[in-house]
């Protein structure tokens, strides 16, 4: 495969190279068959979905999702993946600054992200429902949460649904926001009592409450869909087209169903049964 021979610094800032991992390449897609090595960004803190423990490779739904879209985007060849966490609050920049080469990590499309980040997908529709303690009488639905203690995780956008008018929001609600790290920190301050509520998309909600079964309750009050899709850097098109023809082949071949049974089959949730339709690569 073609390589462009020019400091990776400097194709970098033309958008045209991903370089995580070393080397310079056109793309994100030509260094993967090129090298085979690619640098994939995962949540650690999320069961079911991207959970590391010790020295171990994450596990998880997104993980095997990354896993699948690898070998694709290879012509079924193998690749070293080396796995770099990417908390909410950091994936832009980890593109951006050659980190990673992708991230697949509950990534929601928003209209805020598109300027910095091009999304291939997305390759599952997740609605945003609301987890509080099993034994909270007070909250059973999602009008409740007015003038409740809600969690806001760093570099997340669900709480804005709850709490912000349209557009960016959605139901207007006056709530106590309560800072965490990251949605396993907000996890931790429910079950302390130190908030009452943790808004997000409920595949990352049932993770955590099959962690600890009783423990919590999902309320089963959808607020909105979400669009989970893979994080490119801005402009490399090329690799978001093939990414998508992966996506395609994942939903086509039962990997991707297999995948959301593996993971989440247990939780009593209705998973997502079709592929969704592509956004536009940009």
């Amino acid at each position: 495969m073609r390589r462009a021979y020019v400091a990776c610094s400097g194709v970098m800032a033309m958008g045209l190279a991903a370089c995580a991992g070393g080397g310079s390449y056109t793309n994100v897609v030509d260094k993967i068959r090129a090298s085979r090595k690619v640098v994939v960004g995962t949540k650690w803190d999320q069961p079911s979905l991207g959970l590391k423990t010790g020295d171990a490779e994450p596990q998880g739904f997104d993980v095997d999702v990354a896993r699948y879209i690898v070998r694709h985007l290879a012509g079924g060849a193998d690749v070293r993946i080396t796995w770099r966490e990417s908390p909410s609050s950091n994936r832009e920049a980890l593109l951006q600054n050659g980190t990673v080469d992708l991230i697949v990590a509950s990534y929601a499309i928003t209209e805020a992200r598109r300027p910095k980040v091009t999304f291939a997908g997305p390759y599952v529709i997740v609605p945003q429902d609301t987890m509080v303690r099993a034994g909270d009488a007070g909250i059973w639905k999602t009008a409740d949460l007015r003038g409740k203690r809600l969690c806001l995780a760093k570099g997340s956008n669900s709480y804005r649904r709850v709490v912000d008018p349209p557009p960016d929001g959605k139901l207007d609600l006056p709530a106590v926001l309560v800072p965490a790290s990251n949605y396993s920190d907000c996890v931790r301050k429910l079950a302390d009592g130190r908030l009452d509520a943790v808004s997000t998309q409920n595949l990352i909600l049932a993770g955590f409450a099959e962690q600890e079964p009783g423990k919590f309750r999902l309320l089963n009050d959808p607020i909105l869909d979400e669009k989970w899709a893979i994080g490119l850097k801005k402009g490399d098109i090329a690799t978001c087209q093939a990414i998508d023809r992966a996506i395609a082949e994942m939903w086509r071949d039962g990997t991707a169903t297999r995948l959301l049974h593996k993971w989440f089959g247990r939780t009593g949730l209705k998973l997502p049964s079709s592929l969704p339709p592509a956004e536009r690569c940009a």
